[in-house]
């Protein structure tokens, strides 16, 4: 089992961006991860507090994703901070090492 986390930005707040955004970032973390779909067993998103358009989860609904628990939550608001970001904290079932994702 391995967990990875992933993050992306986006130009503005509206729910297309977001969820091309999030799709984005989940076939990006498939790929270099080397995993498929039914290997996700979790994944956390987070959103800036400046992105309330949508659920990024909804992406990964739309891609197929049917098995795995999901869940979005606003992140941190701390000063400073990367804007209109979202991130992935990816959890999957595989022969991996954690230290060879």
């Amino acid at each position: 089992m391995i967990s990875v986390r992933g993050d992306i930005t986006v130009s503005q707040n509206t729910k297309e961006e977001i969820l091309d955004a999030a799709k984005e970032l989940l076939e990006a973390m498939l790929r270099m991860n080397r995993l498929e779909l039914d290997q996700i067993i979790s994944i956390l998103f987070t959103a800036t507090k400046d992105l309330d358009r949508a659920y990024p989860a909804a992406a990964a609904r739309d891609m197929g994703l049917t098995s795995a628990g999901l869940m979005c939550a606003q992140e941190m608001n701390v000063t400073g901070s990367l804007e209109k970001c979202l991130r992935a904290l990816l959890v999957a079932d595989c022969d991996q090492r954690q230290d060879q994702a």
